[in-house]
């Protein structure tokens, strides 16, 4: 199966399980052809289907509570009960049980990826990878700390800092990201936005017409705007949905993703008290301080590793939510070959970046048309 066929069979079982939006997989097939970064971020599917074949041994290593479409996008900051501001994870969209060596490979490749594509991403393969076992090893020794970015952390607490987003151009892109209703909203969907308002206030609902990711484009979402008590909240619902995995196993999949709250709620980690899984949406809080440090605006190579050190560390504070997970990792990570996460990067690299030429050359074959 190519990667043409993946696609088609992937939508097909996606169709059969939720509500898509097709004009949003429309827009996902026109990303899919732009750069290999945002092809390799919206075919986590394919990624799913190949791991296994092509990473056979990795793959039987032992497994764990796995983000599975984990790549340098998929961290941003949140504020915990204290109002304190975290770093880490944000995107569990794909959650599901792997060998604990697909999350590291995963993300070294999008690194890779995104060092060809950046001018200040200056680090040579062998250094990403470096930074991402040593980041995930010392984790693991130490039994994992998440990050709360007060007087901890000062370099990511700077590099996060720099990059939320001022409040007026916040709520001025959402609003202007978002349009009216077209539809009744979902009963269920307005009893879960109800339970994650604060009291008093008043929502204007809205459907999100261009969300930023990639992976989970033609799912439906959600906008809950309001004004309250002097200034605008917001909460986003985004319809849940099997893992890709389930899809490339063949096995026979449930209603949403029961693993969404299991990984986030069993991790190394200071909490989001506003991400939360309710009658088949994930709904989360938006606002200017949940954002992403963007890797294009590092310019300094110590910046770089600095980050993809505590990526490393961030995705052992996830797979440390396994049952017996540090001890089976450990006695597995002995045995395997010093180079192992390079080795693995450089493959599966080269099979998206083959693939992505295969989909770019049947666009054009059809003239843009969507790849059915």
């Amino acid at each position: 199966m190519d990667i043409l066929e993946a696609t088609k069979q992937f939508e097909a079982w996606l169709r059969r399980r939720i509500t898509v939006v097709e004009r949003d997989l429309v827009y996902k097939h026109e990303q899919m052809c732009a750069d290999p970064f945002l092809f390799f971020r919206a075919t986590f599917y394919r990624w799913a289907q190949l791991w296994p074949k092509e990473c056979s041994k990795l793959a039987r290593a032992p497994q764990v509570y796995a983000v599975g479409d984990l790549h340098l996008e998929n961290f941003g900051t949140w504020r915990d009960v204290e109002g304190r501001l975290v770093w880490g994870v944000n995107d569990f969209d794909e959650a599901y049980p792997m060998a604990f060596p697909n999350d590291l490979v995963r993300l070294a490749v999008s690194a890779l990826l995104a060092g060809e594509a950046s001018a200040h991403f200056k680090l040579k393969p062998g250094e990403v990878c470096e930074q991402l076992v040593k980041g995930y090893r010392e984790a693991l020794e130490r039994g994992g700390k998440p990050f709360v970015l007060m007087e901890n952390h000062p370099k990511l607490r700077r590099m996060a800092v720099q990059d939320l987003r001022q409040p007026v151009e916040f709520w001025e892109g959402l609003q202007a990201k978002s349009g009216p209703l077209r539809t009744e909203l979902p009963d269920s969907l307005r009893k879960a936005f109800r339970k994650i308002l604060p009291e008093g206030a008043e929502p204007m609902y809205r459907i999100l017409q261009k969300p930023k990711g990639l992976g989970s484009l033609g799912r439906r979402r959600f906008l809950a705007l309001a004004s309250w008590q002097g200034s605008l909240i917001a909460r986003e619902a985004k319809q849940a949905a099997p893992s890709a995995c389930i899809w490339a196993q063949d096995r026979r999949a449930s209603e949403g993703n029961p693993w969404l709250e299991k990984i986030v709620c069993a991790a190394v980690r200071c909490a989001d008290p506003y991400y939360e899984v309710r009658r088949g949406w994930l709904v989360r809080r938006l606002a200017p301080d949940c954002s992403r440090i963007d890797i294009d605006e590092l310019s300094h190579h110590e910046d770089i590793a600095s980050l993809l050190h505590c990526m490393g560390w961030e995705t052992a504070n996830i797979h440390l939510g396994t049952p017996k997970g540090r001890k089976r990792i450990r006695m597995a990570w002995k045995q395997l070959p010093k180079d192992w996460l390079e080795v693995a990067a450089h493959r599966m690299l080269k099979l998206c970046l083959e693939d992505w030429h295969c989909f770019k050359a049947a666009s054009r074959r059809n003239h843009g048309e969507p790849i059915r």
